[in-house]
């Protein structure tokens, strides 16, 4: 279980901060997150979202049963 919710978070921060950094570069480009209402700020805010859970779900998911 461990394991999964490590590589679910892996996969979730690389998509949050490669989404945040293309978005920076390129407002227009949204990537998967086009979709969602409210322009700019609110698709660059997803990103950041998801970036913040695949850490916190990564670090949960990396974290030793002993410790």
């Amino acid at each position: 279980m461990r394991t999964t919710t490590l590589v679910i978070g892996m996969i979730l921060l690389v998509y949050g901060a490669q989404g945040t950094v293309r978005q920076l570069v390129d407002h227009d480009n949204a990537g998967l997150l086009g979709w969602a209402p409210g322009g700019f700020g609110t698709q660059l805010a997803g990103h950041v979202v998801l970036g913040i859970v695949g850490l916190l779900l990564a670090g949960w998911g990396g974290r030793r049963r002993g410790q």
